[in-house]
């Protein structure tokens, strides 16, 4: 988990007015980890450029990401790893994720608006805010895209740094998406630790290696 405060569960008062964005990225691919991020952004200081991640190239993500970081109230990332996708479901484990991005924050906002149609369980972690879920949130709210800029530069940061472990895969480029070059590399060399061994085409691959052994 990163942030820029305490990574402690007990987050300070409440904070009237304050909205925390909370989104992630990385559901669908077939290996690595799920990662969430939620921002705090100053009311009081734009961020020109801010929207959902999928709209921007790497360079602008990238450049927006530091901006964020830098001028934003609070901000966190933190992820679910396959272990936690695998035993709980992708779900559950984004879910997860964006708990500890929440949780990671230094300030507790009086509202948490999420991408997506419903909100994960808070219940128990003492949260005094209110949560809204909103389809398409990363495109309509800027707390929300600027989460899930920081989600998708943080978990591509973290592809790269995998790709150095298992080279063969193509990580790197791809990111763990299921796209043609990774399944064919999947195909050739079986799963690797970072596969999502509960994601069909990667237990298929599993079984077809077990069967040639």
């Amino acid at each position: 988990m990163r942030g820029n405060g305490p990574t402690s569960l007990t987050l300070a008062l409440n904070k009237p007015g304050l909205v925390a964005g909370v989104d992630e990225a990385g559901r669908g691919p077939l290996a690595g980890p799920v990662v969430a991020a939620a921002v705090v952004l100053d009311p009081r200081r734009r961020i020109h450029g801010i929207r959902d991640s999928k709209q921007l190239d790497a360079a602008e993500r990238e450049e927006l990401a530091l901006k964020i970081m830098q001028h934003a109230l609070a901000w966190s990332v933190a992820w679910a790893d396959v272990e936690e996708i695998d035993c709980l479901n992708i779900l559950e484990a984004t879910y997860l994720a964006m708990r500890r991005a929440l949780m990671g924050l230094h300030l507790c906002p009086a509202h948490v608006e999420i991408d997506g149609n419903r909100c994960p369980s808070f219940a128990g972690l003492g949260l005094d805010c209110t949560f809204e879920a909103i389809i398409d949130g990363d495109a309509l709210r800027r707390s929300i895209g600027a989460a899930s800029i920081l989600a998708k530069v943080r978990r591509d940061a973290m592809m790269v740094d995998l790709d150095r472990l298992y080279p063969q895969y193509g990580f790197a480029v791809h990111k763990g998406y299921g796209t043609p070059q990774h399944c064919a590399m999947l195909e050739n060399f079986g799963p690797s630790p970072i596969h999502r061994r509960s994601f069909e085409p990667v237990r298929l691959a599993a079984e077809r290696c077990r069967a040639v052994a």
